[in-house]
């Protein structure tokens, strides 16, 4: 057991503190005591002062006088240099200077935890973060309500200056349920995860180059995706988005939106459903050709024909692309997808709740009868759902303004994947599968929250991807590996040290280039 000793130097009135231990001798057999000396003692004040061959973690652990902190800093280590590389609190600063150390709190927060931000409290009492103390549950209401409209679009502004470069830009939609009751955007409408809750739809735009979203929009519910794209573009025009590059599904798809794409000159690349009558004449055309030797291509391991034509669209002749693809091995899936999107149809048409987009395909695979006794009868087109099958299963098609290439406009075209890479996150890994907010101001505030802490999973992510850290960990393995990593901050003069690191911990760091020491 240690104890301390305190001697007097006679000469020089110094008071030497020594800590002494009692040792058993095995030779002599009895206790003898050890001695060290671990500082002296102030002539003045009287307080403790280490001796200079002790570290300070040796010194602070010696002084009577000195407490100790301990926070979690591995998972901050790796965000602060996301923080600082994109610059994202200086853009924050700029939209919210008094609240955007708080916003960069609840995004660490639901980065590297997840979950409800009531628990965030607890979580910034342990953890490093950009606030550097307890955000208390009442002040994350009070900020979620207060981060108003004017200062997000402030950010998305510079923000989309500062990401967007010769990108390409996937543009997509989810929806998002919830419970609330008290919020005008919820509706009831096509829920992609297949619940019988109100929801809203979330807009999301997303760079294939940088690999961070750029954008979002909330929207109501009940609104299709088909109509959301001149909102989109109208808003783009406002934040000064210049110059897109958009990639987009077949969801997006009609002539009024391929007319408005062209007329503001934007660069997109935007899958045609097939069932359209003016794709149908061009496949027919090439039907059979299209397998011939020339088309032939094998993309990413899988075996297609391809074949291009110049297309002048519309009315002033706008100079566009269709690219077919055709997958012989893909016509039965095509036949199935195809069956499920008729019993959506039939559904549709059964409950009264139509579509204006499907109209075409009402017309063309229905067949609709009313009597006064059974009331409305939705019954098959037989033969023109079979003749749809036998002539145009196994085919797809990409309209573009852009890329002229067919094999380089399928392979932008998929990598519009990140985008369902994102809505994964959102909802599975920063806690939005249900959103627990009743009124639209709380709502909109954890929306823009949830943005930037996308920002920060995508970001890592890309880096992860880089260095393959991928091949190992997810992003939320990742930060948990960093969690028992932990600085330790003594008061007085002896600042601060971290733990032991370990081996997964030390290559992790390595591998993103973060040094402890900074």
């Amino acid at each position: 057991m240690a104890y301390r000793v305190y001697q007097v130097n006679k000469k020089t009135g110094v008071t030497y503190v020594y800590e002494a231990t009692s040792v058993w001798d095995k030779e002599k057999k009895q206790p003898r005591n050890k001695q060290v000396c671990i500082g002296k003692l102030d002539p003045k004040t009287g307080e403790f002062i280490p001796s200079k061959r002790l570290n300070p973690e040796q010194a602070a652990a010696r002084d009577p006088a000195v407490t100790a902190t301990a926070v979690v800093m591995g998972p901050a280590l790796l965000l602060d240099k996301i923080t600082a590389e994109l610059e994202l609190d200086k853009v924050l600063k700029s939209a919210f200077p008094k609240t955007y150390q708080q916003i960069l709190c609840m995004a660490y927060y639901l980065t590297a935890r997840g979950g409800p931000l009531c628990h965030c409290k607890a979580w910034s009492k342990s953890h490093a973060h950009p606030f550097g103390k307890e955000l208390a549950s009442q002040r994350i209401s009070e900020i979620l309500r207060a981060l108003e409209t004017d200062g997000q679009k402030t950010f998305f502004k510079k923000w989309g200056q500062k990401v967007l470069e010769n990108d390409y830009l996937c543009y997509d939609i989810t929806s998002v349920s919830s419970y609330g009751e008290l919020n005008e955007y919820l509706k009831y409408g096509y829920n992609r995860d297949g619940e019988s809750l109100k929801q809203i739809n979330l807009a999301l735009l997303f760079g294939q180059k940088s690999q961070l979203p750029v954008y979002y929009n909330r929207l109501p519910g009940n609104i299709s995706d088909v109509t959301t794209l001149h909102h989109f573009l109208t808003t783009c025009s406002y934040l000064e988005m210049s110059k897109l590059h958009l990639v987009l599904d077949k969801g997006f798809y009609s002539q009024k939106n391929v007319d408005e794409l062209l007329a503001v000159r934007d660069k997109f690349i935007l899958a045609v459903p097939i069932r359209r009558k003016w794709l149908q004449d061009i496949i027919d055309e090439v039907r059979e050709t299209i397998q011939d030797p020339d088309g032939y291509r094998k993309i990413d391991g899988e075996i297609l024909y391809v074949h291009t034509k110049l297309y002048p669209w519309g009315s002033k002749r706008r100079r566009c692309y269709v690219h077919l693809y055709y997958n012989a091995h893909a016509a039965a899936a095509s036949t199935d997808s195809f069956t499920e999107e008729l019993l959506a149809y039939k559904e549709e048409l059964e409950t009264g709740r139509l579509i204006k987009e499907h109209e075409e395909a009402y017309k063309t695979f229905f067949t609709v009868k009313e009597t006064p006794v059974r009331g409305r009868k939705v019954l098959f087109n037989h033969d023109r759902i079979q003749q749809y099958r036998n002539r145009y299963a196994g085919f797809y098609a990409l309209l573009t303004n852009d890329i002229k290439d067919p094999v380089e406009a399928l392979q932008v075209y998929r990598n519009k994947d990140n985008v369902e890479k994102c809505f994964d996150d959102l909802k599975n890994q920063l806690d939005m599968k249900r959103l627990r907010m009743h009124s639209s101001p709380a709502m909109d505030g954890r929306l823009f929250v949830q943005f930037i802490a996308l920002i920060y999973m995508s970001a890592l992510r890309k880096k992860m991807r880089d260095t393959g850290l991928i091949e190992k960990y997810t992003v939320r393995e990742l930060l948990l590996e960093m969690e028992t990593l932990t600085q330790v901050h003594y008061s007085a003069k002896y600042g601060h040290i971290f733990t032991e690191i370990t081996k997964p911990q030390r290559h992790i760091l390595e591998s993103l280039g973060v040094d402890l020491q900074t």
